[in-house]
């Protein structure tokens, strides 16, 4: 599938013109405002495995909640549909057979009324069997499972409630880990501690989906990423804890669970919901639930709202999403738009960059402050409202807007109204960022030095993601901030680490992991973005190893893609996948971004993006191109093929008129 030089020169033959390439920048530009909400605001769908509509199904009947039968049957019919070839689910399109999001949906289905002998269920029975059954799931799948009774409390790793008394220096504690994970288990561990019954009012079980009698069943699965000693360790602690926790005073797990519960509830984030993430929000409603609160309560109104915002619901389908991503995509969405220019762009990116102002945070100081308590908040979350959660990646590509708009795109540049404002919120955000800086010169997500990599082996971490560490494609738009910015490594030691950071955590084919997009791909495209905004010399071998790289894997159609598959363990170097249009993006502007822009492999990659184009104006792109949690949750955001192939086509344009090697900004 990956092509040569020769293939790229083919298609290179068949450069398209900059007038072709005007006419498709327009129909873009046009169908992408077409998209822009009255607000001034974008938002796409942002779409997960099959996990989510499934758990939504049966966590209202967990609770016994009522759900429309219209609703019931469009999540039926897009479970059904998302069934793959090998009568499982995967993790995403095209991927592997996954026992877990199998179970789920398979259960999800039985609730909705699917008979188990259905032909599509017995594909997926038989599927699940031959890879071990029900309980050979994931701990999470594993945990909702014996909330039904459908599994022994013991197939689950214990995580006591009390863990909410331990102090900071103990060797977990929930400072300690991801902000996904300490949103998540603070609920969870007090609906582990109650032990509630699914009220489950269709009866519905799945005995068939076992192997073994559970009652024979005493080893339960773990994960690679776990290793001696560490797993020895742990699965010691796990078997006296279990052991022990039945003995433990009541008074202590009382006021552990007290704690719990003041932590959910401070954090509730209206009808954004706990984190604004599905998990957190669901196990947030199952904790009060166990607590006896009733449906009334204004903190069970406001979860069952912030769940159902969620959902996406279609003539003949509906599906409920992980969470929703407006900020990330009306920043991106602007620096498309910038790129692509035109008289009618300023006005509507005036209005988007307009409502991104008031939700910068700066007036909560949220959970990255335990680490980092004198920085002051100005950072932006993800979703519509987080204010105790936001990320540095969204932050980054905010500010890098609003510096471009305000001070190097003229066309959207109001000085009455504005610049001000833009720089006040700019430089706030800055502040935040360089507050943020981990100690190996790098930036983590959300919080900094998440970095105790021994907490991924206890029992219940079997996701491999209970932590938030530096990575190259944050640190990089961290860097393409400051680099936007004016700021160098010689004048900037902190930005000199983090420099030294993304040079030391290099691949050796040259590539840089992507941690937040598939894969190396993304984060290539992202570092490249990041030294170009410094200034670094694109001959500097670092630069032209990645250029080598990138050039290497590019598809005889002229595009680029990769899968999935390449956050294996094994990983061994990249594994050929079709052509995504927004992956085809980043590779051009990654390779832009290192001065390529006269070259056989742009012209390829150009070629392929404007016969990819669709009547409407966007790129069709089925492929999951995003990444949750490596190994174990992937995204795609239905934006990425709508503003990403726009952006590289435009900067392609750009380049070439302007007669520049690169671009002045930092992505």
């Amino acid at each position: 599938m990956v092509g040569d030089v020769s293939a790229a020169e083919a298609s290179a033959a068949l450069e398209p013109s900059l007038a072709e390439i005007e006419t498709a920048l327009a129909r873009a530009r046009a169908a992408l405002l077409a998209e822009q909400r009255p607000d001034g605001h974008f938002v796409f769908e942002l779409e997960a495995d099959v996990s989510i509509p499934a758990e939504y199904i049966l966590f209202r009947h967990f609770l016994a909640e009522p759900i429309p039968d219209e609703l019931e049957a469009r999540i039926g019919a897009y479970l059904r549909r998302r069934q793959a070839g090998h009568g499982g689910w995967p993790l995403f399109a095209e991927g592997a057979f996954n026992i877990s999001s199998s179970v789920k949906a398979y259960f999800a289905l039985k609730m909705i009324g699917d008979s188990p002998e259905a032909p599509h269920m017995r594909r997926a029975r038989e599927a699940i069997l031959a890879h071990g059954g029900a309980a050979s799931t994931n701990v999470f799948t594993r945990s909702l499972l014996a909330l039904y009774g459908a599994l022994p409390w013991r197939g689950v790793p214990v995580m006591p409630v009390e863990i909410m008394h331990l102090p900071r220096w103990f060797p977990f504690h929930l400072t300690k880990i991801s902000y996904w994970g300490r949103t998540v288990l603070a609920p969870l561990m007090v609906v582990h501690a109650l032990k509630p019954k699914a009220r489950n009012p269709r009866k519905i079980a799945i005995d068939e989906l076992f192997v073994a009698p559970l009652e024979e069943v005493r080893h339960w699965p773990g994960a690679p990423h776990q290793k001696f000693p560490w797993t020895a360790l742990f699965a010691g602690i796990d078997q006296l804890l279990r052991w022990t926790e039945p003995y433990f005073p009541t008074s202590w797990r009382r006021s552990a669970i007290d704690k719990a519960v003041a932590f959910v509830t401070e954090r509730l984030n209206g009808e954004d919901g706990l984190g604004a993430i599905y998990p957190a929000m669901a196990y947030s409603a199952m904790m009060f639930d166990s607590l006896g609160a009733p449906r009334s309560d204004p903190r069970m109104v406001q979860i069952l709202a912030a769940i159902d915002r969620l959902l996406v619901i279609k003539e003949d389908e509906a599906y409920c999403q992980p969470c929703v991503s407006p900020v990330w995509d009306t920043a991106l969405a602007c620096h498309a738009l910038m790129e692509a220019g035109g008289d009618e762009v300023a006005p509507r990116l005036r209005a988007a960059l307009d409502w991104l102002v008031p939700l910068q945070v700066t007036d909560v100081a949220g959970d990255w402050a335990a680490q980092k308590p004198d920085v002051r908040p100005g950072g932006w979350a993800f979703q519509y409202a987080n204010a105790y959660y936001p990320d540095l990646d969204d932050t980054a590509v905010v500010a890098m807007a609003m510096d471009r708009a305000a001070g190097g795109w003229p066309a959207a540049s109001d000085r009455d109204h504005n610049d001000v404002t833009y720089k006040e919120a700019i430089a706030r955000a800055r502040e935040w960022i360089e507050g943020l800086q981990s100690a190996n010169g790098g930036w983590g997500a959300f919080d900094s030095d998440n970095d105790r990599e021994y907490l991924n082996a206890i029992p219940f971490a079997d996701h491999g993601a209970l932590l938030d560490p530096p990575t190259a494609d944050v640190t990089a738009r961290c860097i393409s901030m400051l680099g936007q910015f004016g700021e160098t490594p010689d004048r900037n030691p902190a930005l000199a680490r983090a420099v030294g950071y993304l040079v030391k955590v290099q691949e050796k084919d040259g590539s840089w992991f992507g941690r937040w997009g598939m894969n190396y791909i993304y984060g290539t495209w992202s570092v490249l973005c990041a030294f170009n905004a410094i200034r670094l010399d694109p001959g500097r071998q670092t630069v032209q190893k990645a250029v080598a790289w990138l050039k290497s894997i590019q598809n005889v159609d002229g595009g680029w893609g990769e899968g999935g598959e390449s956050y294996a363990m094994d990983y061994a170097g990249y594994r050929p996948a079709p052509s995504t249009a927004s992956q085809t993006a980043w590779a051009l502007l990654g390779l832009m971004a290192a001065g390529i822009v006269d070259d056989p492999a742009i012209a390829a990659g150009m070629r392929y993006l404007a016969r990819a184009q669709a009547g409407d104006g966007f790129w069709k792109e089925e492929r999951f191109t995003a990444t949750g949690f490596p190994r174990v949750f992937y995204l795609r955001y239905h934006g990425y093929s709508k503003f990403f192939p726009l952006w590289a086509m435009a900067r392609y344009r750009n380049l070439k008129r302007g007669n520049q090697p690169s671009t002045q900004f930092g992505i």
